[in-house]
């Protein structure tokens, strides 16, 4: 927990489907509070797409010196859970990664632990259904994905899926920072749970559920139950505390992991979501809050979307939040948002007793970017970060 403070966080912003005729772009966001400015803007760069796969997502660095991104789909948009090599210094597509005619039926993101010789992948579903937003209709047809996909690391075959539920859509994936702890943390999405794998004194893998967010008894929404819609985890350098977003109900929360088979809630904050006070949705039932919050308001902004990509400062004491998930699906939860344009935030965090606290003073507004409104998304940090980075 002695890393050096964060003084840049790249952010993709996203013009796409938005009617504005300009491409997609990096944001560089310069969060050093003795810099004299906080923004600019660079040249976006096409990423390759070949091998059979698109619908690019993840992406690591691997120790051999190439780079690897999981795919969602192939070209025609069906699932299909492979991944690309490129080479790290000249960007060249090398090829697939898994064995010819190994990729797991779905994909979407993953992450390696070469101490214990696995990756583990997930799945999000079929492009060509979700392309355009979220249908209800879809569900219980295996169009959305169940699986967490365990790999044999040296030989690149997929050894074992577990099965998470179905239409769980298990999301982002995180193992610990230790190499030698074979435990992890999945969120799944439509099922707004954190599943905690972990290998078993037989060799294999497996998952129990440790969080599992309430539904909310609605009226004015698409469903008569809300889902939260856990769409983000992060996990802190030492491994002592989990945070999740809840793209729909609006909350970030803290968890001491310390028992990672029983966490243990220390922290939330509201960001918006889709239930505040004042709006189209009635809370009719409601097993956690007494009453629905209030709009979120920062420098007399308000906030539209609910909080999404998280990043964490390398001390813990620093949560940054950005409130745009994909564009098709920004579009039918938060039309605001897509309007407006999206933001990042800024929270403190008790790293000590546990807690989270808005830093009202820090505000990032992409809607004010050229060509915006745009939707900031992921952040990275230069040189690593609590999202990418991977001890060995």
């Amino acid at each position: 927990m002695k890393g050096p403070r964060e003084r840049l966080i790249y952010v993709p912003c996203i013009l796409t489907g938005s009617g504005v005729q300009a491409p997609d772009y990096l944001a560089t966001v310069d969060v050093d509070p003795e810099s004299p400015c906080y923004c600019q803007v660079i040249e976006p760069r096409e990423i390759f797409r070949k091998c059979g796969l698109a619908y690019l997502h993840t992406s690591h660095c691997l120790g051999s010196g190439e780079v690897m991104i999981s795919a969602i789909g192939d070209p025609c948009g069906n699932a299909k859970g492979g991944f690309v090599l490129l080479d790290a210094e000249t960007f060249e597509v090398e090829g697939i990664w898994e064995r010819p005619s190994q990729a797991a039926p779905k994909g979407y993101d993953f992450w390696y632990q070469p101490r214990h010789n696995v990756m583990i992948s997930t799945d999000w579903g079929v492009p060509k259904f979700f392309l355009n937003g979220f249908n209800p209709a879809d569900l219980g047809k295996g169009i959305y994905g169940r699986y967490l996909n365990i790999w044999d690391w040296t030989t690149h075959c997929l050894l074992q899926s577990i099965d998470l539920g179905a239409d769980s859509v298990p999301f982002k994936i995180l193992f610990l920072h230790n190499p030698n702890a074979a435990h992890g943390m999945v969120c799944c999405a439509l099922q707004s749970s954190i599943h905690h794998f972990f290998k078993t004194e037989d060799g294999c893998w497996t998952a129990e559920k440790v969080i599992q967010i309430p539904n909310k008894k609605v009226s004015g929404w698409m469903l008569p139950e809300m889902l939260g819609f856990c769409s983000d985890i992060v996990i802190s350098l030492d491994d002592r505390y989990l945070y999740m977003s809840n793209f729909i109900h609006g909350n970030v929360r803290q968890y001491d992991i310390t028992n990672p088979h029983c966490p243990r809630l220390v922290g939330q904050v509201f960001l918006g979501g889709s239930i505040p006070k004042g709006g189209v949705v009635t809370v009719l039932e409601d097993q956690e809050l007494n009453c629905q919050p209030d709009p979120f308001i920062i420098q007399g902004r308000r906030v539209y979307g609910g909080p999404q990509m998280l990043q964490l400062s390398l001390d813990g004491c620093r949560l940054y939040v950005t409130n745009t998930l994909y564009t098709p699906w920004d579009k039918q939860f938060y039309p605001e948002l897509v309007r407006e344009g999206s933001v990042m935030i800024q929270i403190d965090v008790d790293t000590e007793q546990g807690g989270l606290c808005v830093n009202e003073d820090f505000l990032v507004d992409f809607g004010k970017e050229p060509y915006g409104p745009a939707r900031a998304h992921e952040m990275r940090y230069p040189g690593g970060d609590c999202t990418s980075d991977i001890w060995v």
